[in-house]
């Protein structure tokens, strides 16, 4: 179940990150992406740890 949470929040991470980023330009897009998606991964373990059994 953790797994499958991170790869959701790491999902919508780096789909915020893109969609922030796409705005500025296409290098900026990929480098929030990335961000997004450590920040998303993140998230997702905290989550999982602290309101999973």
């Amino acid at each position: 179940m953790e797994k499958m949470l991170v790869v959701l929040a790491s999902t919508v991470g780096s789909s915020v990150g893109w969609w922030l980023g796409a705005r500025l330009g296409l290098m900026t897009a990929f480098v929030l992406s990335i961000v997004g998606l450590g920040v998303g991964v993140w998230a997702g373990r905290q989550f999982a740890h602290r309101w999973m059994p």
